[in-house]
């Protein structure tokens, strides 16, 4: 394996400072340096941005993204042990890595950002779909971000990618491509991880869309997507018969017949369906 910096190999870092992976915080690590390069790499030219990075754990990621030019990067870590490991990468490029300590489900991370702004991450299995969520859902668009480059169980990645007819394709699906172009850029076998996954991963890639795909309220799209989904195997007229009373109507309006089920709706129907909703 050849080095990618000065600093040493990740399994001494990882031995060095005691850093066995925690399964309460969702953690696996990647050890493979050039691997962690051709992440970065998957976000594209970051010289002239600032990286958000979510559970760097020891590093190797960070020091990817770094090595690969990105103007600052921004580490969000709960766990403490890891925190010597990252000052030592910090030193190590001064000046262009800040690393905060906490729970990035709690921390507001732009006092510390300039755009614009990427996300790269090996996130944490355990809050991974809870944060890609949040930063699809904003309560405005454009978001802080100008893309996302995240690491999933492959499970998850295929849902964000999902096309309209497959048993994967769901809410995940609709919140993505709605705002974003997305698309698996990356496959890695539990091999590449230590302690080695039970599954594989994958590497998503989204871009912020500058508008929606289509038009719709955001809040009504979201309420009758997860209303649709929630009884996936019931017919639409049956699915959403709380979220109006005359929702075939709406149905009809939209061109979905009411017997159609959700995961055969594509995306722009689904607008066309908020759309009509919000009229009432």
């Amino acid at each position: 394996m050849s080095a990618i910096d000065t600093l040493p190999p990740l399994r001494d870092v990882i031995a060095t400072h005691g850093l066995s992976a925690r399964k309460s915080l969702g953690q696996n690590f990647l050890l493979d340096l050039n691997l962690t390069a051709k992440i970065a790499r998957q976000a594209g030219d970051l010289t002239q941005c600032d990286v958000l990075e979510i559970g760097p754990g020891p590093g190797g990621l960070t020091r990817g993204l770094l090595s690969e030019g990105a103007r600052h990067v921004l580490c969000i870590e709960k766990d403490s042990r890891c925190l010597p490991a990252l000052h030592e990468i910090a030193q190590a490029y001064p000046g262009r890595l800040t690393v905060l300590e906490g729970d990035a489900l709690e921390i507001d991370p732009l006092a510390h950002l300039t755009p614009p702004i990427r996300v790269a991450a090996n996130l944490p299995y355990n809050v991974g779909t809870e944060l890609l969520v949040r930063w699809l859902t904003p309560p405005a668009w454009p978001p802080f971000w100008q893309s996302l480059t995240l690491m999933f169980q492959r499970e998850v990645a295929e849902r964000i990618v999902a096309a309209p007819g497959s048993k994967t394709y769901g809410r995940l699906a609709i919140l993505a491509q709605w705002r974003a172009d997305a698309q698996i850029v990356l496959n890695l076998p539990p091999g590449a991880f230590t302690p080695p996954p039970k599954v594989s991963s994958a590497v998503v890639h989204l871009s912020a869309l500058p508008e929606p795909r289509f038009p719709a309220d955001a809040a009504i799209l979201s309420r009758v997507v997860a209303a649709a989904f929630n009884q996936r195997r019931k017919m639409l007229r049956a699915a959403l018969k709380g979220v109006a009373p005359d929702i075939e109507d709406h149905l009809h309006a939209a061109g979905i017949a009411p017997t159609e089920r959700a995961e055969q709706v594509p995306l722009e129907a689904f607008c066309a369906l908020a759309r009509s909703l919000a009229t009432t």
